[in-house]
């Protein structure tokens, strides 16, 4: 599916990541761990493109990916990669409906289409009855589950989740994981990068980032 070689990266002189080579193929559930700084967040965002590399090969689906084709890396975004993040990124003033409807929105999807989906992937999340309600008005791990859905609406081959049980209690960071395992076997792939230790014990391949690079610990 997605596969890095030799991928190095600067942020002016400081070198964040060197020269490093990671393959993500269907299935995989895959935890990156390391101290803050270790290029974490940028691999993710280089895996997902919203970066690009100084340097090295950015493969999908085994076709090279060019770093300047601002309009397949824009497609590849919309339709294959899901993103989740640790701040959960909803829009406050909509409803959780609107919220996970917005990747389908960009689609030109018809209003009868987006509400098959939304109401889908809601029942499928075990969110359906948080629909017509505003995120404000959501506990923390409502409104992960929200974002996870906004991410699954697009039924994308990856999930890139940057410390996805960050802000949430242990009960509730079980939750979530339990949902990713969930997921997980019905084929989507799983990236996360996380401090957590309980997040590594269960997926299926660790590696951990340091100074650049990346070592496999499973």
């Amino acid at each position: 599916m997605i596969k890095l070689k030799n991928i190095s990266k600067k942020f002016k002189e400081r070198v964040v990541l060197n020269n490093l080579s990671i393959e993500i193929s269907k299935g995989d559930m895959i935890c990156i761990m390391g101290r803050s700084g270790a290029g974490k967040s940028t691999l993710l965002n280089i895996l997902g493109l919203l970066d690009t590399a100084d340097s090295g090969v950015y493969e999908y689906n085994n076709k090279e990916i060019d770093s300047g084709n601002e309009s397949l890396k824009a497609k590849l975004r919309r339709d294959k990669i899901g993103f989740v993040v640790q701040t959960y990124a909803l829009i406050n003033q909509k409803k959780v409906f609107d919220n996970i409807a917005l990747p389908l929105y960009f689609k030109r999807k018809n209003k009868r289409e987006i509400k098959q989906l939304v109401e889908s992937i809601s029942r499928k999340i075990g969110i359906f009855e948080l629909l017509n309600k505003y995120p404000y008005e959501l506990s923390g791990g409502e409104c992960q589950r929200v974002a996870i859905a906004r991410a699954l609406i697009r039924e994308p081959d990856i999930i890139l989740a940057d410390e996805p049980t960050g802000a949430l209690d242990e009960e509730t960071e079980k939750e979530i994981l339990t949902l990713f395992e969930k997921l997980n076997k019905q084929g989507v792939a799983i990236l996360i990068v996380t401090h957590n230790q309980m997040i590594a014990d269960v997926c299926k391949t660790v590696y951990l980032m340091s100074e650049g690079k990346i070592a496999q610990l499973k």
